[in-house]
Order: C-alpha cells, then structure tokens, then sequence
C-alpha cells in the first residue's frame, strides 16, 4: 500500500535537496508535486490543498537550522502533518465494560464478517478476552454459515437463530446470551447495506438503539478510495459511528481512504486489514503510516510483532544455549517458524528503515524460506544437533534428499555459522530473541 504515493513524495522532497535554504519558490515548486501526489493518491482536491496550504505555511516560518537541510526539514513537516491528517494519535476501542457490545456495520462486501472474526481473534490474544460472535445479517446468503467457519477457526463461539428474521431482537439476545456463558465481548456482525437504502439504514440504526453499543465501528473497503470517504460521511450522519476500519489495504490500493476519511467524518481509524489471514489485522497509528509513507520504515510495529510471537521462557532457555555455544539446527528451524507467523516476510523487511524501497520490486513470497526448510528437514537428529558432524558425504547426501545442490547446503552451513559467531558475540549482552521476550513477561 502506499507505494506509489511514497515514490512520488520522494521525488517532490528531491526538488529541495541541494537547495541551501527554504524559499518561497522552491517550498511552492515542491509542494506543487506533493499536492500532485495526494491527488493521485485519490485524496479529496480541497484536503490536498489544504494540506499543503498548511505545510507551506510552516515551512516557511521555519529557521532552518545549519544541521539540518531544507529538504529534511520539509520531510519532518510533512510527515508531522500527515499524521496528524489521519486522526495524529492512535484511538483505542471501549471494551472496559462487561460484556462490552461491539456493533460492526459496513457497505455489501466491505469484509466485515471477516474483520468481526479478525477483531474476535486479536482480542482473544492481544486482550485475553472472551469474545462472542452473534450472526445478524439474515439477508445475505451463507452469512450465518460463513460467520460459523470464521468464528470455529479463531476458537470464538458464535450466536445464531436462524428462523429469527429480526436482526434487533437476534442482537438483543445475543448479548443476553453473552452474559449467560461468561462471554465478555459481543461482536455483532450485520447485513451490509448501500446508503441510499433507506430502509436498511433505517434497521441498522434500530439494531444500535436497541443494543446501545460500547463501540461501533464502520467498515470500508480501502479499494474504493474516495467513494469510501463519501459513504462513510453518509453512515456516520445516520449512525454516529465511534471509528473506521479499512479493509483491503494490502491490496492496489492507492491510500485516499486513509489519508482523507479523519478530515471528512471527524472519527479515527481504528484498524487495518492487511491481508485474508485470521491475523491480517493491525491496530491504526497514524504517525507509524506517516512513517510508511515517507519510507521510514516501522520498528515499532515491527518489535510489536515479534513480542506477540516470542515466548519469554522460550528466548531466555535459547539466550542460555546461545551462550554455551549449544545453538544448533533445531534452535534456527524454530527462529524460523517464529518469524514466519509474524507475517509475510516482505512486510517484514519493509519496516525496516531503508529497506522498503530496496526490497520494492523483488518478489518475496511466503515460501521464501522454502529451501532453507528442505535442507535442514533433509538432515538426521543428531546432524540438526550437532552441526560439526555434517562432512562432504553428508552434505552430498541432505543436498539429494532436499532437492537442493551442495552448493546451497554449503551456503547454508556458512550463514548458519556465521549467525552462531554473531549471535554468540550480541549473548554477551543480550540476543534479539531475549530482548523480544521481555515484552511478554
């Protein structure tokens, strides 16, 4: 997301660079480029304008400092304003109460029943709680049984009637219901409706008065860009909803949505769907997307992910291995299992400053450790054990069974060295796997 955005940001900031100080003409012939940007990015002309109105303003009330470059100084008022564009802080939902109700509303084929069993699954671990899915769209067929597969995959019950055709009083009950089993957050999915329906927009509004929910929250498919603002003006005038979810957002999506839904209805984003995986979803921080954006990379994000994977006891028992020298095959199958579950491993490195633009164009896949699996699988016990063993005849051996070369096993066996020595070197003060653990104490 944001790839094209971030690439033509980056060549308006270049306008500046070599420039020794900040001018009228050169701030307008940059900004002229980022208003062009925002444009193309599908952003609403009078939020562009007024967004670079702002920044021109700060710019050139600036006293650039000697350390630092026009073009930098223009980078850091942009990405402050960016963020703030998109709500400046992240806002959290209410689930203080018990049960807490949480109403999900949307346009037909937004992914909301998706995002109710994303949410569902993200409280379950994130929170530590227990949430309840109740099935309130009777319109759409296979919702009820949709919503059943997705709640049995993230271990979440799910409420139905299926002879009701009254959404308010299937909602009602479900909470009713949540109360009764212990559950201490109903996540109301309902039937997706256009705006101009009045009577289904009517039905939801009952549904909410009826439920009087904690939270309710709107979701938009980021792929329809400025339509999506322009829907979402129209729910929260009928729902007053308390935040956004967009949905969609690894897909080609130009990231309009995003950047202009804030300044339009006034309500936050909450969440991001990134992906179909139960665990695609991401909590919305707008200065971390204004981080994105400008190529700067997320390691807050990043060190995020890596503390919801890494068990503390677990990194400290490897941290001691590390430094006995004990770390073998088995230790380095198992680091690789952890990063895989936290997400695709271009994502990944994107969040790391400086690499987003390098790894842009290259196709990492999720297989990308596909052959480093075969080799190591292709080994005995005691070879994945006790590395040393592993001679000509062996490696000759595990690079027939893997469908390798020996030249791949060989390069395997070097970083794999190598990562020992250096990892050896970081336990005299702490491995990356024993500070990631510390998150989760």
């Amino acid at each position: 997301m944001f790839e094209s955005l971030s690439e033509k940001l980056d060549r308006s900031f270049r306008l500046l660079k070599g420039e020794g100080r900040i001018t009228e003409i050169n701030v307008a012939e940059t900004l002229k480029e980022v208003r062009r940007a925002l444009l193309d990015a599908d952003v609403n002309y009078k939020i562009a304008k007024q967004f670079t109105d702002t920044v021109k303003e700060k710019a050139l009330g600036q006293n650039v400092l000697n350390a630092v470059k026009p073009s930098q100084m223009m980078i850091k008022i942009v990405h402050d304003e960016l963020a703030k564009l998109m709500g400046g802080e992240h806002a959290d939902i209410n689930i203080k109460i018990n049960p807490s109700v949480i109403l999900v509303a949307g346009l037909q084929g937004s992914g909301k029943t998706t995002f109710c069993s994303k949410l569902a699954a993200m409280l379950k671990s994130r929170r530590g709680k227990t949430p309840m899915l109740a099935a309130c769209d009777i319109y759409r067929p296979a919702a009820i049984e949709q919503l059943k597969v997705l709640g049995e995959s993230v271990g979440a019950p799910v409420y139905t009637e299926e002879g009701n055709k009254n959404p308010v009083a299937i909602a009602k009950n479900a909470v009713k219901e949540a109360r009764k089993s212990g559950c201490n957050v109903v996540i109301i999915d309902t039937a997706g409706r256009l705006a101009i329906d009045e009577e289904m927009m009517d039905e939801i509004a009952s549904v909410k008065r009826a439920i009087s929910p904690h939270e309710t929250l709107f979701v938009v498919d980021a792929m329809t860009g400025q339509d999506a603002v322009n829907t979402a003006k129209e729910f929260n005038e009928r729902l007053d909803f308390d935040g956004v979810v967009l949905t969609k957002l690894d897909g080609d999506t130009r990231g309009g949505a995003a950047l202009s839904i804030k300044a339009v209805v006034n309500k936050p984003i909450k969440f991001i769907g990134t992906g179909e995986k139960s665990d695609a979803l991401d909590l919305f921080h707008p200065d971390r997307m204004a981080d994105r954006i400008l190529g700067m990379g997320d390691v807050v994000s990043l060190v995020e992910k890596a503390q919801e994977q890494y068990d503390a006891d677990e990194a400290r028992k490897l941290q001691k291995r590390i430094a006995k020298d004990q770390f073998d095959f088995n230790d380095f199958i198992s680091q690789i299992e952890q990063i895989k579950k936290m997400g695709n491993v271009k994502d990944l490195m994107s969040m790391i400053p400086g690499v987003g633009k390098a790894v842009k164009n290259l196709d990492i896949d999720d297989d990308a450790f596909r052959g480093i699996e075969a080799i190591i699988g292709s080994m005995t016990p005691e070879e994945r054990s006790t590395p040393s063993l592993i001679n000509g005849s062996r490696r000759k051996r595990i690079a027939s069974g893997s469908g390798t070369s020996i030249q791949e096993v060989n390069r395997l066996l070097k970083q794999f060295d190598e990562t020992r020595k250096m990892m050896k070197k970081m336990s005299r003060g702490a491995t990356p796997a024993g500070m990631l653990g510390k998150g989760r104490r």
